[in-house]
């Protein structure tokens, strides 16, 4: 008479061999040296029966198309994967969250803005996700170095709706002499609309008057971006 197999297929990640075991790989080797796939297996913790935590880190990544396209799907969606759930997505999400505020934490580690492409890279990948439009100016000290990034208006933005006043309060308030507006599209399409125009036309004049000097207004869309100031328009 044959014996059954009763082993059970490895699912957790004490199930691995430990060489393998994304947590002690972290501890030996640092977390630099671990995959994408890896690092969400240590959030993940536990796999799902014929999938380890590493799997179904490649499964997620897979499905979203990597760690942005995680971070743009809704809760709901991620949730609904195969062996996640609210608390895993909370974790994920959390994760991924904290990675894009270390950016600006350290004073000393604080990013300078040289160019359009170095502000709308501070921003497009969260804003890209957006399902709204918001508004957000980028504060800058007086070398370009980022002081903060502030939400000043959510929902539509057009010339009778943003109170242009609003961007200002918190660059005065933190004593920032210059700033870059940026507002998304969500169909994500950034071709500027003759109300961006307007917006960013009302906001230099501003700047102007307040002595705050607007260094550019970014419309981000899908994987790009338009600046209004490399285009001339509101600039003018």
């Amino acid at each position: 008479m044959n014996e059954q197999n009763t082993s059970k297929p490895a699912y957790r990640i004490m199930d691995l061999a430990e060489a393998e075991r994304p947590r002690e790989r972290l501890g030996r080797l640092g977390a630099q040296s671990l995959t994408n796939a890896e690092l969400l297996a240590i959030l993940l913790r536990t796999g799902v029966p014929g999938e380890n935590a590493v799997q179904v880190g490649q499964r997620l990544l897979q499905t979203f198309g990597g760690l942005s396209g995680l971070h743009r799907a809704a809760f709901e969606e991620v949730c609904a994967q195969h062996g996640l759930g609210e608390a895993k997505t909370s974790q994920i999400k959390a994760a991924i969250e904290l990675g894009n505020r270390l950016r600006l934490e350290a004073p000393e580690e604080r990013p300078a803005i040289h160019s359009p492409a170095d502000a709308a890279a501070l921003v497009q990948y969260e804003m890209s996700a957006l399902e709204q439009e918001e508004m957000r100016v980028i504060l800058l000290d007086t070398r370009n170095r980022v002081l903060n990034i502030v939400i000043v208006y959510r929902g539509s933005v057009n010339s009778s709706q943003v109170r242009v006043g609003e961007l200002f309060k918190a660059a005065i308030r933190q004593n920032a002499p210059a700033l870059i507006a940026a507002h998304n599209h969500p169909s994500g399409d950034p071709s500027p609309s003759p109300d961006d125009v307007a917006v960013t036309r009302a906001i230099v004049q501003a700047g102007k008057l307040l002595d705050v000097d607007v260094l550019d207004h970014l419309v981000i869309g899908q994987g790009r971006y338009v600046s209004l100031k490399e285009r001339g328009l509101g600039f003018n």
